[in-house]
Parts: C-alpha cells; structure tokens; sequence
C-alpha cells in the first residue's frame, strides 16, 4: 500500500536512514564501474537481498556466522543455521557469482557496513553505523546511519574489509586493529577511526573515557547495552557523571525494558504497555515493538556547545567483551555541527520515552489552555521555574540557548 507520493509504509518507518542505503546501492547497480563491498551481522530484507543479487560478481560480501545449540533440543540456532535468513541470503548471493565470507570473528561479525569501489578497486565511499540490514533494524529500532564521502575514511574501511574478508581470524593482530585510524580534512572535521577485534581494548575505549571524563558541559548518550557494562570503562565513567556539574541526559535499553537516565541521576522504566491501555486513539493500538532491543544506538556526545565537541558512534557496543572479540568500528567525529545533530536525536529518543515514563505518574489530566497574566492570576508566569536556582529547568535554559 502506498500513499499519493508513492511511498508506503516502511519509507516513512525506515525514513532517512532507508533512503541513504537503497541511494547507496542504487548507485552501483546503476554504475556497472563500480563495485560493492558488504558487511551483515542480521540481513533478512528480502529487497536489499534482490539488488545485492543483481550485483552479481561486483559484489563481495562478509556476513556473521555465530550461533549456538539449544540447551533443550540441541538444534543450532542463530546466523550460522542452514536455514537462517543469513545462510539463504548467502547461499543466493553466492549463486549470484558474488564472493561471501562467513565469519564470527571471535564472537560476532558485527559491522554494518557497505563500500563502494571504483573501477580502479579504489574505495571512495563508505556507509556504516549501528544499522543492522533487518527488519527490526531499520524499521522498528532507533538507529543511525553515517555515509563518508571522503576517500581517506572509505580507504580505511576498504583496508579493513580485505583483511576481515581473506583471514578474519587474523585480524586481532593486524596493525590496523592495533591503531587508531586519523583522518584529516582541509575543509571538514576529523575523523578516528578504530576497529575491532583488538587485544587492547584501551585502544578504543579510552578516547571515549578521556571525553567523558573531561567533558565541561554536557554528555548526551544512548547504548543498547550499558546494563551488561556498568563495571566497564565507559559505563563507570558515565555513572561518575552523577557526582560531577556535568549535565547528563541518556536512553538504556535492558532486557525487557527502556530506561531513561535523567540529569538529576534519576532512573524511570518507561513502560510501552501503559500508554496502549490509556492513550486514546490512534495511539492506543501503537505496537509495542515486540521482543527485542527497540533502542540500538550506540552512542556518545560531550560538550555539544562547546569547540571541543566529540561525537563517538558507529556499531561497537562501547564495552571491553566486544572490542576484544567482535568485527565492530568505533568513530570518533570532532565536529559541533555534527555533534548537535546527535544531541537531537538523544533528546528526541529520550523524550518520547520520559513521555511514557510521566505519563504514568499523572492524576486527573489538565486542559492545556494559555496561562493568564500574572498581575490577574496571582501565579508566577509560565518562565519563573527557568530561573530557580539549582533546578532542572534553569539548568535546561542556560545549556540549550548557548
């Protein structure tokens, strides 16, 4: 079904994220000089399977193979399955005349990545971040995509892809999983790089401490993960923010839950289940998300408005298990534009959850109506909280409009 712009359901669900990986494909199955390099952990949508079929023997893919038996019935479950949609997808590229390498790295091959190569096998362009090539991916999680179009940071995941994709158990010991990956631009930011799997999780991880250590300002965060890593390096320093004058806002996702971690070190589960019961229509039929992890992101963001501003993102899961033993990257952005877009995302994830969150903590409901003047009312105005010292709200005024 689709709507009087042709777009259908899961145009708008996938939105801009979508749109970059169909454009990014597209591109080389319009270009027959061009070649594609790609990188799964899931891949179960059937659309994207058809064009990197169409690709043919342009196409060299990496795609996780982990699994494990069931305790009970001793079957094999997971990508590594014959009949997981990971085992068909491959074995149908590979009739294509692709070449596809099946991997766990050490525990899971993680990127979500795809490259693109001119005729000279030259990388030019690289799509990456915390979006897996699924349904529940692109459709249902909150993800983010990034697309380089810088040759330095396309080489740099191109040489990554031809060590993972001829001997990725040896990859741990390559000297580019022991570095981290600078990227100089004339007239753009910075970019570090860093990949797994590496024996030195410090590598990776410190950058990522350091800034939130250092961090004057603010920190913005959103982690699928951060409860399996609260002793970890990054989840230590962000619960460290509680104790500093540091102003802090972030979404958990845990296991069978959402959390939202408010600036006053205060914990809410938001709840999908109450506003199903009490909102009213359309709302009230709003799917739940399912099983599963519905917070993705996988990210971190210090000093917003500040020059110094950091953006950390990409597929790693920030803790030590993963970069010792999962094919991730780990980016780091010094960029305030880019930064700012991040926090965006961070506030609009953690509101619609906070939302949830209040919700369940109100009474009789108020009719939103304009307030009247103070010298009729009696009440203080509307901005009086603004400006009370040590509240959230003053804190919330002087962060925001600078």
């Amino acid at each position: 079904m689709k709507n009087n712009r042709g777009e259908t359901v899961y145009d708008w669900l996938g939105f801009e994220a979508k749109t970059l990986i169909d454009t990014f494909i597209q591109e080389v199955l319009d270009n027959p000089e061009l070649r594609l390099d790609f990188m799964a952990y899931d891949l179960n949508l059937p659309d994207l399977v058809e064009k990197l079929e169409a690709i043919g023997p342009r196409l060299r893919a990496v795609i996780d193979d982990s699994s494990k038996k069931d305790k009970e019935t001793g079957i094999l479950e997971g990508h590594g399955a014959k009949n997981s949609s990971e085992s068909v997808a491959s074995q149908r590229l590979t009739v294509a005349g692709a070449q596809v390498t099946r991997t766990r790295f050490f525990n899971l091959q993680h990127h979500k990545v795809l490259i693109q190569r001119d005729k000279q096998n030259q990388a030019v362009k690289v799509l990456c971040g915390s979006t897996n090539f699924s349904f529940r991916g692109l459709y249902i999680q909150a993800n983010n995509v990034l697309v380089f179009h810088s040759s330095g940071v396309a080489a740099s995941f191109g040489q990554m892809f031809d060590e993972a994709f001829t001997e990725p158990k040896a990859f741990r010991h390559s000297p580019l999983s022991q570095s981290i990956q600078t990227i100089e631009h004339a007239n753009g930011p910075t970019i570090n790089v860093s990949y797994s799997p590496h024996r030195a999780t410090s590598l990776s991880l410190d950058p990522v401490v350091n800034a939130i250590n250092q961090a004057s300002s603010s920190v913005f965060y959103s982690i699928a993960f951060l409860n399996n890593m609260r002793e970890s390096p990054v989840g230590v320093a962000l619960a460290e923010l509680l104790n500093r004058p540091v102003f802090s806002y972030g979404t958990v996702n845990t296991a069978g839950e959402l959390q939202v971690v408010k600036p006053d070190g205060t914990l809410a589960v938001a709840d999908f289940a109450y506003l199903a019961k009490k909102a009213p229509e359309p709302f009230r039929t709003e799917w739940a998300g399912g099983k599963g992890i519905n917070i993705h992101h996988k990210f971190v963001v210090t000093d917003f408005n500040l020059a110094s501003a950091k953006v950390f993102t990409g597929s790693s899961n920030l803790a030590p298990s993963g970069e010792k033993n999962n094919g991730d990257h780990l980016i780091m952005i010094e960029d305030q534009k880019i930064a700012m877009a991040y926090v965006i995302e961070a506030i609009r994830v953690f509101d619609h959850l906070q939302f949830r969150q209040r919700m369940q903590g109100v009474g009789d409901v108020q009719v939103l109506k304009l307030l009247k003047p103070t010298a009729i009312t009696g009440q203080p105005a509307w901005f009086t909280r603004f400006y009370i010292a040590d509240s959230q709200a003053k804190n919330d005024r002087l962060l925001f409009s600078h």
